[in-house]
């Protein structure tokens, strides 16, 4: 297959796109854009009609990891070190509003 791209296609893409291209990027991206054209002319080429559609190529597995029970920081610990402490909780300064 030759190159089905030519300079007047990638100078309107590029205007479409809102892209200043110099010369030289017109050159180079009309040959660029070309074989990635003529790769994609040959993957629909290739008889499918056996193959399910599948929303990802490969099976994906959960990478979680399990919830366990694990032993926690103690609170009062925790709250000895933070700035403010207020009611047993974090206080932090106000962020919406204007009250106090």
């Amino acid at each position: 297959m030759s190159n089905p791209l030519t300079r007047a296609d990638v100078i309107h893409v590029a205007k479409l796109a809102r892209l200043a291209l110099s010369d030289e990027e017109v050159e180079q991206f009309t040959v660029q854009l070309g074989a990635v054209l003529e790769h994609f002319a040959s993957v629909a080429a290739l008889d499918t009609s056996g193959v399910p559609p599948t929303s990802h190529p490969i099976p994906l597995a959960n990478v979680l990891r399990r919830d366990e029970r694990a032993p926690t920081l103690n609170p009062d610990v925790v709250l000895a070190m933070a700035p403010a402490e207020e009611d047993g909780r974090f206080r932090v300064p106000r962020i919406l509003g204007e009250e106090a």
